[in-house]
């Protein structure tokens, strides 16, 4: 926050005291005591007097402020996959259940369950009225789509919900042979 000039250190009985002066342009000052305020707002607030002891000027953005400019930077993000590793439909599964909604929909239906392929990422979204018919649907519908594409399910990913773990989808899964993958509850 204060530049500090180290030449003018006067040691005193072995002690030495460092004297913070402030830089001689205030608009840099004030944008560094402002938590790097934007200049844009800090003429916006000494335009309308909101601020005690504010100097009356037109504050200047001469884009130095080496804080400001590494806040702007970011990095790049983690580099995309060039090849799926999955290769074959429903292979690997992504399914998740929210609910309860504010809206029901036209059946009176509060919550709802997605189905995602991982290869052709086409989406099938159920509707429920509890989450109790979460098993029964998800086992005719793994049941109905093997035998429409003469592919099996291999992997399930879900969340940690008690929809997806439960004694009847346990012994449905291990019947089938689907490995189920999950991850913690209430992620994004």
């Amino acid at each position: 926050m204060y530049s500090v000039d180290l030449k003018n250190i006067v040691p005193k009985r072995g002690l030495t005291c460092l004297f913070a002066k402030a830089t001689s342009d205030k608009s840099k000052l004030l944008h560094k005591r402002l938590r790097h305020l934007i200049f844009k707002t800090m003429n916006k607030l000494v335009k309308g007097n909101l601020v005690r002891g504010l100097p009356s000027k037109l504050f200047e953005n001469d884009q130095t402020c080496v804080a400001c400019q590494k806040g702007k930077q970011h990095r790049a993000s983690c580099k995309s996959k060039t090849e799926n590793s999955i290769s074959l439909p429903l292979h690997l599964l992504h399914m998740d259940l929210f609910g309860p909604t504010f809206v029901k929909s036209l059946m009176k239906k509060m919550y709802c369950l997605v189905v995602t392929d991982d290869f052709s990422r086409f989406t099938w979204v159920f509707f429920l009225a509890t989450k109790d018919e979460t098993s029964g649907i998800l086992k005719s519908f793994i049941t109905g789509i093997e035998n429409l594409v003469d592919h099996k399910v291999k992997v399930i990913r879900c969340d940690n919900g008690t929809e997806f773990k439960n004694r009847e989808m346990n012994q449905f899964c291990e019947k089938k042979g689907i490995l189920r993958q999950y991850s913690v509850a209430r992620t994004p």
